[in-house]
């Protein structure tokens, strides 16, 4: 015979009723605690949240739901590639996502398609996200939506309209400057720059922060390079400077990713050219793996971690406390990792020779 109602309850998953018992406190107060309502003291709320760790309680989504008009996710607009970064910047998003206690929906759009990009917003505010993050950093022309949840634009400035638009940088300017300027505390007299792809927002930034480093030592600005993002643009980048024999003034590169810097380190080294000994080279992105190719690779590197938590930490406060202004955001880090690519020019070198002769 099957039990009855409420024979067999120490067997089933527990209940807020259960926790309420447990924690001396009243079901409404458990409820309160769990939707992290106002109005309830740090005592009690200590004894609830110790009760339903205790018992393994987990409140209903579905209830969650109802209770605060929230659905308790966040979605992310991620562009469809598998480079370094893009995939580094999403997989702490993730992670500072989850760590908030959201649930995480993400959506991959085509290079750069604005038609896309509207797309990718439409899909998740079908599927009911409490908030959006948007980590495309190709943004082209105007993006036809309207967002009635809080927006985060992680590396990128807003692209359309929002209930509450939050905007959090990388700081690829201070960090494409600290670049150049390492270069320039070296002594080379200026610095040439292998520049990313112009639709990116990350390529302008990198672009201003190395010209704003050259002029604010005097220093000569040499027209750009241009490359997109491959190690095998970085190549025919070194090789077309290598092979500008009316110039021998190149002593110095900064290439706006890692793996275009390694591409241009291999056709310097292939045409004889030194490194650093003739031509100096500093990267971005700060990809370990690079630690380890010979000579190992001078950088600049992203705070991916800590500029995904900071954006999360002001959405979240979008969402959770939309008639509050937002807390002040902190600047991510700027480090420069110096390695076995960047030396003094060569002039330098020769006169250190000299004095130790």
């Amino acid at each position: 015979m099957a039990p009855a109602m409420g024979e067999n309850e120490s067997s089933s998953a527990p209940r807020s009723a259960d926790v309420a018992r447990l924690a001396g406190v009243s079901r409404k107060t458990v409820s309160r605690v769990l939707n992290n309502e106002p109005y309830v003291s740090d005592a009690a709320r200590r004894k609830v949240l110790a009760a339903a760790e205790e018992l393994g309680y987990r409140l209903n989504q579905a209830a969650r739901t109802l209770a605060s008009g929230r659905t308790g996710s966040i979605g992310v607009v991620a562009l469809g590639t598998v480079g370094y970064g893009t995939a580094s910047l999403l997989l702490h998003i993730e992670r500072a996502v989850r760590d908030a206690g959201y649930a995480l929906r993400v959506v991959n759009t085509p290079d750069g398609d604005p038609v896309g990009i509207a797309g990718a917003v439409e899909s998740l505010l079908e599927q009911g996200v409490d908030g959006v993050v948007v980590s495309e950093p190709i943004v082209e022309g105007d993006v036809g939506v309207r967002v009635d949840v809080p927006v985060l634009f992680l590396g990128a400035p807003p692209a359309f309209s929002a209930a509450r638009t939050v905007t959090m940088g990388v700081g690829a300017h201070a960090l494409a400057r600290a670049a150049t300027e390492h270069l320039l505390d070296l002594g080379h007299a200026t610095v040439h720059h292998l520049a990313g792809p112009r639709r990116w927002y990350a390529t302008k930034d990198r672009i201003e922060g190395w010209r704003a480093a050259l002029a604010a030592r005097g220093a000569h600005e040499p027209p750009l390079l241009n490359g997109d993002w491959s190690p095998a643009s970085g190549y025919a980048a070194g090789y077309a400077l290598a092979s500008d024999t009316s110039d021998t003034s190149v002593t110095a590169v900064f290439a706006a990713g890692d793996e275009m810097a390694i591409g241009l380190i291999h056709a310097l080294r292939d045409a004889g050219r030194r490194v650093p000994e003739d031509i100096s080279v500093v990267g971005f992105d700060g990809n370990p793996v690079f630690a380890y190719v010979s000579p190992p690779l001078t950088t600049v590197r992203q705070p991916f971690e800590a500029a995904a938590r900071e954006g999360i930490r002001l959405l979240v406060h979008a969402i959770e406390k939309p008639d509050t202004d937002l807390p002040p955001a902190s600047d991510p880090p700027v480090q420069l990792v110096v390695r076995g690519s960047t030396a003094p020019p060569p002039s330098h070198q020769d006169k250190t020779v000299q004095r130790n002769a």
